[in-house]
């Protein structure tokens, strides 16, 4: 059995009639870590939209578990365990932590003693968010704010866990404090298809890596070999080595 738990093949989308991606193709393997880099507007949240079924594909094949999921419902995608925690956290503020985190499991967890198990490890993962479970998500700063985002994702268990700029608007020692969550999670068996701005970041995590431009793919390699390449040092890590 194939060990691919993504496969996308000339993916096309359009906003009105703004061609946004053209001709995507990518995979993600079991266990895996990988990134998709490029400047704002080249296509990275339209890709993690289209893969979740929150945009529709004009053309091309989406594939998940080896489930074409190219035409389904985002909430079907869900029960699958395709999960998106989206750009800018969209943490629901008015609602406690744990009201937060008990949303993120509504379609999936059923079972009350499944739903403890699910808390229990977010807790750990993320002491804060335990100590801060009955405060008003509002009062979160922004790291905080985007360990609540993540949590509220893994509370359904995810096969594929798409993250968009995880790093987003925080200060260099959350982005490394985000980053080695991420780590972890990949560590304990998530597999992450991770949309970030901060290359440098990025390919020090990616097992894999996909450079995107005006919605194609124009460089791809592991992360170690894109770390090294002088194009992607120029335009995504400030400069030549």
């Amino acid at each position: 059995m194939s060990d691919t738990v993504l496969s996308i093949e000339n993916l096309q989308t359009f906003y009105g009639r703004i061609h946004a991606l053209k001709g995507v193709s990518l995979s993600v393997r079991k266990g895996q870590i990988v990134t998709l880099l490029g400047a704002n507007g080249a296509g990275k949240s339209t890709t993690l939209k289209a893969i979740s079924g929150l945009i529709r594909a004009a053309a091309g094949k989406i594939q998940f578990m080896g489930r074409d999921i190219t035409a389904a419902a985002s909430h079907a995608i869900v029960r699958m365990g395709l999960i998106h925690a989206p750009e800018g956290r969209r943490i629901f503020k008015g609602l406690t932590v744990q009201e937060n985190l008990d949303l993120g499991g509504f379609t999936a967890v059923q079972d009350k003693a499944e739903k403890e198990r699910r808390l229990a490890y977010i807790f750990e993962l993320f002491p804060i968010l335990s100590q801060r479970r009955k405060q008003d998500s509002a009062l979160l700063s922004g790291g905080e704010q985007q360990m609540l985002a993540i949590g509220r994702a893994l509370m359904t268990d995810p096969q594929l866990l798409l993250l968009d700029e995880p790093s987003m608007g925080l200060a260099p020692f959350l982005v490394q404090a985000i980053m080695k969550i991420i780590r972890k999670l990949n560590e304990q068996g998530t597999t992450i298809l991770l949309v970030e701005q901060n290359a440098k970041v990025a390919l020090k995590l990616a097992d894999y890596g996909y450079v995107l431009e005006t919605g194609k793919i124009v460089i791809e390699g592991d992360g170690a070999t894109l770390r090294q390449d002088e194009s992607i040092v120029k335009a995504y890590l400030g400069g030549s080595h």
